[in-house]
């Protein structure tokens, strides 16, 4: 494990790269590193994660007992904690509200269709929590049965939370659940999800024991275009918006022809 300075600094560069990416407002997320068994460094409630600086972070233990720092600990480290007790595996938790996620989460549609090859190995799909009160114990249960199986899990009406071996992992997790959600969007706009067969992912599959991924779900199968499972929606292949996409381009070529 890194030291304790280490650990600080590296939560506060996630902070700064979270706030720059755009995918908090103000005070919101959290982000948080297990140091040991029962002690945890977490950020504090009411500071922008843009403008953290290492003595600002507060250590709890696994019951949520703040045992250092002088700032009040985040409100939703309990989500954290209990993220921990489920996945021993895992040494660091972000939350976050990335724009094109949420509003996924938002909408109820989860992301497990089997689209992005790199999606697939890293994180096999992203399902969806139901929404749970935040700053309570009610915004963990929800996802607790997705916990185990799954590094990044959209809530509902919230957010996005990403787990991983350290902090700058479970950051990179952020980036590729938000990138992947622009991608999605995008191409559904566009009136054309094509999405991999059991070939292509039964290969990716099989590559990512390389990654020492072996016990994790892959993605949806079954899902046409955006998955359905965890209580997400599918959102279907809108035609309507290809052939309204097509006419515009024409009717743009025309125009610029006759003018």
């Amino acid at each position: 494990m890194n030291s304790l300075y280490a650990l600080r600094r590296e939560i506060c560069e996630v902070g700064r790269r979270t706030y720059q990416q755009g995918y908090v407002a103000a005070n919101d997320g959290n982000i948080s590193v297990r140091m040991s068994d029962d002690r945890v460094l977490c950020t504090p409630t009411g500071v922008s994660k843009g403008f953290l600086s290492e003595d600002m972070l507060s250590i709890c233990d696994m019951d949520g007992t703040q045992v250092a720092g002088s700032m009040k600990i985040s409100s939703e480290v309990k989500m954290h904690l209990e993220i921990y007790k489920v996945r021993a595996d895992i040494n660091s938790v972000v939350h976050a509200h990335p724009p094109t996620a949420t509003g996924f989460a938002v909408a109820g549609i989860e992301l497990t269709q089997c689209v992005l090859p790199e999606v697939i190995l890293g994180l096999g799909g992203i399902p969806l929590a139901q929404y749970g009160t935040p700053g309570g114990a009610e915004i963990v249960e929800p996802m607790l049965p997705l916990v185990k199986d799954y590094d990044a899990i959209l809530m509902a009406n919230h957010g996005v939370v990403t787990l991983g071996k350290n902090v700058m992992d479970a950051h990179f997790k952020m980036e590729t659940v938000e990138h992947f959600a622009k991608i999605a969007l995008v191409a559904h706009q566009l009136g054309a999800v094509k999405t991999l067969g059991d070939k292509e992912v039964g290969d990716l599959v099989s590559i990512r024991s390389n990654y020492g991924i072996t016990d994790r779900p892959s993605c949806n199968l079954q899902a046409p275009v955006l998955g359905d499972g965890g209580g997400g929606k599918t959102l279907p292949r809108q035609e309507g918006d290809k052939e309204d996409l097509t006419q515009r381009v024409v009717e743009e070529v025309l125009r610029q022809l006759r003018s």
